[in-house]
């Protein structure tokens, strides 16, 4: 997608390095933390806060990014609180770490702090044999099923876990710091219910992994919901957003780097997944296809195994969203494949 990005502005051309802070707004300062994945990191948000800050968000529970934390602590770092904005390890991972470490309190949607606990403390929420069938009814070989199957467990190693108790943030709440008042909005498609933190006087948007500026958020299907239509959820999500955020903020992203812009990012993120769809039908236009067949004709490169489930859920959301709108088909059958409706 970075033929689409030239109509935004990017404030800051280059990232900090990670493990460093570098200020991006009034009372803002932007930590980026590296991550061992394609993705290669995650971007936190200190946000001044009486005599120290809120922290968003906190990379993924390895020794490097804890080690990156007890530096900053060591140099002065003073967290006064600690804000989640969804469930995934790199957004969580030190969660209680950092509870304990800084006796702060967490802050985070419901039903984000659920599904976490859910991934954690459920024997069968990481890979249950029904988990298995999903994937092989769609068209995934054996072997990459049983791949996926192990991944989930992936995810408890890079975490630390919640505290047992948290402050739950809903969508219009107003999160008070010391001399600044944030809006919370939630969105859902890439998580069930992602926070996101609009600062209307600073002219600020936090906005989580919600708006990316050079990629779209992964928008997938997992075994816990197969129906689910979270591509319908996160194009509502989307135009709910042009609705209510202006669109001259500055845009302080998870991921990429920080830009002007919002409303044109809305449309170019809304077009892309509407291309994505037509490259679906016009797959199936030459008779059904299983949902892993269709992998190759909305990815053009090499995926490895990782990239492979995550590649595997957005084209399931993409065929289960089609379903819903009525312009495609279940072909039933011990595996399943999608016609043009």
């Amino acid at each position: 997608m970075d033929a689409s990005i030239a109509s935004l502005q990017f404030p800051v051309p280059e990232a900090p390095s990670p493990g460093t802070i570098t200020p991006i707004a009034p009372g803002v300062r932007w930590l980026r933390l590296a991550l061992p994945f394609a993705l290669d990191h995650v971007n936190i948000y200190l946000i001044a806060d009486g005599d120290g800050e809120a922290v968003l968000d906190t990379g993924i529970a390895d020794e490097p990014t804890r080690a990156v934390w007890e530096a900053l602590l060591a140099g002065g770092l003073k967290p006064t609180r600690l804000i989640l904005t969804h469930f995934h390890p790199d957004h969580i991972g030190l969660a209680n770490w950092m509870v304990e470490r800084c006796g702060v309190a967490v802050s985070m949607p419901l039903t984000e702090y659920l599904f976490a606990q859910n991934l954690r403390h459920n024997k069968d929420a990481l890979g249950s044999p029904t988990h298995h069938d999903f994937y092989t009814r769609n068209g995934l070989p054996e072997a990459e099923a049983a791949l996926l199957m192990g991944r989930g467990h992936h995810y408890l190693r890079m975490t630390t876990g919640l505290p047992p108790m948290f402050h739950r943030l809903r969508a219009g709440d107003t999160l008070r710091l010391t001399g600044r008042s944030l809006d919370v909005v939630t969105g859902g498609g890439h998580a069930p219910e992602q926070a996101m933190l609009w600062d209307r006087e600073g002219g600020v948007f936090f906005a989580a992994d919600q708006v990316l500026a050079k990629i779209s958020p992964n928008i997938s299907v997992w075994p816990q919901e197969p129906d689910a239509n979270p591509l319908g959820i996160y194009l509502e999500s989307l135009a709910a957003l042009r609705a209510a955020i202006a669109p001259d903020v500055l845009v302080l992203p998870a991921h990429n780097l920080p830009f002007r812009g919002l409303h044109e990012r809305l449309g170019q993120l809304a077009d892309h997944h509407a291309a994505r769809c037509e490259a679906v039908a016009k797959a199936c236009e030459a008779g059904p296809r299983t949902v892993y067949e269709l992998i190759t004709f909305m990815f053009h490169r090499k995926l490895d195994a990782h990239q492979t489930g995550f590649a595997f859920g957005e084209a399931m959301a993409h065929v289960n969203h089609m379903v819903a709108n009525g312009d495609l088909a279940v072909v039933p059958g011990e595996v399943r494949r999608f016609r043009l409706a």
